[in-house]
């Protein structure tokens, strides 16, 4: 994708400039609460929107206390924005590996939604809240006046896009990682991806829908910590696994994370916080900072556990 001298002089061109590594970079996040609200959104988007600010403030909070992170979504494009009580898309997931699930209804009045159980939702219950969706969800940052590479790259993105995956694609409020833009995250599993193209987009959602994970532009899976999330796609590449539940973080501890296969085997994942230079902004208009990197240094192959030995008389 093309960037103007301006935009190469914003967040996303620097930091793709620099080669920051996209690895270990993901929102974390089990759960994912995406409310469609039309209309212009602010910097804080769930209180600076035509959503009445106490449900997005009770939303957040709330959304905060049991780690479901809350989006507020709306179709790629322009559209009609009204103040009239319009019918409104909600999707709800979860993203653990071989318990996530991507569930939707539609409702007209958004308090609805304050009568969910969160601490049910974070720990992978959906208690039959609305329907299940087959198609995997793409979220598209495009939340511009919390960043501008966001608005400029991720519509770009979506105009490159329209007529395509019609219904797969939304526009989401901040993510996590503007300098990543075009960024955004595929429900139910989790996976989110950075300096997305049009050809990269067909490509994660093709694999998406055959239960795969696209390695190329991938930040990591929601469900785990950054350090899980460089680990799992470190041991992805090294093994060349692709299914999308294969891999799990099962440890965490001292810079060492444990990944563990469906089949048994598994790695120990050694991982280090390095800050790169030189100094950028993480946002448009922020100070220069040095980012921090999760980098792995190491993988080593452990013994998968064995039957129990077997009893001597």
């Amino acid at each position: 994708m093309h960037h103007t001298a301006a935009e190469a002089a914003a967040c996303a061109g620097l930091s793709e400039a620099y080669a920051e590594p996209l690895a270990g970079t993901a929102a974390v996040a089990g759960s994912w609460l995406c409310l469609e609200q039309r209309g212009p959104w602010g910097h804080n988007a769930l209180v600076q929107s035509h959503l009445d600010p106490g449900i997005g403030r009770t939303l957040a909070a709330r959304g905060d206390e049991h780690g479901v992170r809350v989006q507020l979504i709306r179709p790629p494009g322009r559209h009609a924005d009204t103040a009239a009580p319009q019918p409104r898309r909600v999707f709800l997931a979860h993203t653990g590996p071989d318990t996530g699930w991507l569930r939707s209804a539609v409702l007209t009045d958004p308090a609805e939604l304050l009568d969910l159980d969160f601490a049910r939702i974070a720990a992978g219950h959906h208690d039959g809240w609305g329907e299940p969706v087959a198609e995997p969800l793409l979220l598209v940052c495009t939340n511009g006046r919390r960043d501008r590479c966001c608005a400029l790259l991720g519509r770009d993105l979506l105009t490159s896009l329209a007529g395509r995956h019609d219904g797969v694609l939304w526009e989401s409020s901040h993510t996590g990682g503007h300098r990543f833009a075009p960024a955004a995250v595929l429900l139910p599993s989790g996976y989110t991806y950075g300096r997305l193209t049009p050809h990269a987009t067909d490509a994660v959602l093709s694999a998406a829908a055959a239960g795969k994970v696209m390695l190329e532009h991938c930040r990591g899976r929601s469900t785990w910590t950054r350090a899980g999330q460089a680990a799992e796609l470190a041991v992805r590449e090294h093994i060349g696994e692709y299914l999308v539940d294969a891999l799990r973080v099962t440890g965490e501890q001292d810079g060492e994370v444990e990944i563990t296969h469906h089949d048994g085997r598994r790695w120990q994942v050694a991982v280090r916080h390095r800050e790169l230079n030189p100094p950028r902004p993480s946002s448009c208009g922020r100070a220069a900072v040095r980012p921090t990197a999760v980098e792995v240094v190491g993988i080593t192959a452990r013994a998968a556990p064995g039957p129990p030995p077997t009893p001597t008389r």
